[in-house]
């Protein structure tokens, strides 16, 4: 097998990272002209999952304290921007992801925030214990992001308003009139 060097690596994972970064944005940006389903909300993560199965190759696996501390950070730090930034409108009986005019810089800030993190880590591990940190933190990141859509979403059809008729917090239930 031929040896690659790691700078051509590093240098090749930064490229595909942003390249990825950019066909993120744009598909984000495409979605918010069609309506929201559960299934769009659930099979990215579920898609992404797949991603464990790099952990089969020893080179490749880390301390569980690492993984747990990158899922952790991606957790609760790389998410709460989506979460604050993404908003659902219902129209016309359905749900639509609300066009955020962050979404963009949060994406793109994050894509900074990554990339340089990945410099100063890339100094203490391999190069494919780094993309495994950082595939644990962005599924961290995806999955409370996605858990909030979800709860967001349940929320939403639980008021009614998919039906066109949106429920009233004080109105009874039909069975209780008195």
């Amino acid at each position: 097998m031929a040896h690659i060097s790691p700078s051509y690596l590093q240098i090749g994972s930064t490229v595909g990272a942003l390249v990825m970064a950019l066909l993120v944005i744009f598909v984000r940006l495409k979605a918010s002209n069609r309506p929201v389903t559960i299934k769009k909300i659930i099979i990215p993560p579920l898609g992404m999952a797949t991603g464990f199965l790099m952990f089969v190759a020893p080179q490749v696996r880390v301390p569980w304290l690492w993984a747990l501390a990158a899922f952790l950070v991606g957790w609760f730090l790389f998410s709460y921007p989506l979460i604050r930034s993404t908003k659902f409108e219902v129209s016309e009986g359905q749900v639509f992801a609300r066009r955020s005019k962050s979404f963009v810089v949060i994406l793109f800030a994050l894509l900074i925030v990554r990339t340089v993190l990945h410099q100063v880590i890339d100094e203490y591990v391999s190069i494919p214990q780094s993309g495994a940190l950082f595939f644990l933190l962005a599924f961290g990141m995806i999955l409370r992001w996605r858990v909030f859509m979800l709860k967001q979403y349940r929320s939403i059809e639980a008021s009614g308003e998919l039906n066109g008729n949106p429920v009233p917090e004080s109105s009874t239930p039909p069975n209780a009139q008195s």
